[in-house]
């Protein structure tokens, strides 16, 4: 039976993250809800899991908070379960940032908002202006926005690393893009904040622009953090490709497997097409397919 996934988040100043967390807790386990919700002083973000119905009771419910009444709820369609389990914490910060000390607050200073219909507009009107991907390496490997700058990190924490990259766009109009949008909101502050003069961010991240416009300027499907790994639209139509590329055979993939080496140390999530993994490749290297086969040798004289 299909169920109705929802992505949110809201920067606002939260005086009681305990408390918040135990009323999400109450409100969750009672709608029998799954997902992760990070609450902090500075918002909350959250991606939960339930029937049609649970879903909509739970934006019913968190919209009577004042604070949280213009939450734009992403909302999409999963046939598994994409959490395992309910998982509420409380944080320093809603995403982790970290931004090489630099206190920056979506509340202050942050990009202007552009729309998936204006972004539309740009592609269509042939306008000049620059993407800069904000996610994670391992994620646009998969997919991303045409003619994009990919920044060149590993974690998000890792933006100041992107800088040099990005010097000559300082009087460009640059739009930050990540998942959700709630990454964009620190990204395009801080390029604000160091100097850079038309920022926008694109409001609802890439999973709204890919709904509205599936299959149009955005090549490859979408990671996420959830059981899904991956999420497309439109996905059977013949213009859709397959961006993401085997680590082992560089063949055309989108299926991200973890490292088969239990004790692995080293890059445990990457792509790996279905033939690789059935001829026994699932390692990310050489060292981890040996160290596997020693200790699946050592369980077997046990």
């Amino acid at each position: 039976m299909p169920t109705q996934i929802l992505l949110y988040y809201k920067y606002t100043q939260i005086t009681d993250p305990e408390g918040l967390r135990k009323q999400q807790q109450e409100l969750c386990e009672q709608l029998e809800l799954t997902g992760r919700i990070i609450i902090a002083a500075e918002g909350i973000n959250g991606t939960v899991q339930g029937n049609v119905e649970q879903t909509e009771e739970y934006i019913r419910s968190l919209q009577t908070v004042p604070a949280f009444q213009d939450i734009d709820f992403k909302k999409s369609q999963s046939e598994v379960a994409a959490f395992p389990k309910l998982s509420i914490k409380v944080r320093t910060e809603i995403v982790s940032a970290q931004l090489g000390g630099a206190d920056i607050n979506p509340a202050r200073i942050t990009g202007k908002y552009l729309l998936p219909s204006e972004l539309h507009e740009w592609f269509q009107n042939g306008e000049e202006f620059y993407i800069v991907d904000m996610r994670n390496d391992y994620e646009h490997k998969v997919g991303y926005f045409e003619n994009s700058i990919l920044a060149p990190f590993g974690n998000f924490r890792d933006l100041p690393k992107a800088l040099p990259a990005l010097e000559s766009l300082r009087d460009k109009t640059i739009l930050t893009v990540c998942t959700g949008g709630v990454r964009c909101e620190k990204a395009s502050g801080y390029l604000v904040n160091n100097g850079f003069n038309d920022v926008y961010q694109l409001y609802g991240g890439i999973v709204n622009y890919m709904e509205k416009y599936p299959n149009q300027n955005f090549l490859g499907k979408l990671y996420v953090f959830d059981g899904r790994v991956t999420m497309g639209f439109n996905i059977d139509a013949p213009d859709h490709l397959i961006v993401g590329k085997c680590a082992k055979c560089d063949s055309a993939s989108d299926h991200y497997t973890d490292c088969n080496y239990i004790h692995c140390k080293g890059v445990r999530h990457f792509i790996c097409c279905d033939n690789c993994m059935e001829t026994g490749k699932g390692y990310c290297s050489e060292d981890c397919s040996k160290a596997d086969a020693k200790l699946q040798s050592e369980l077997a004289q046990v």
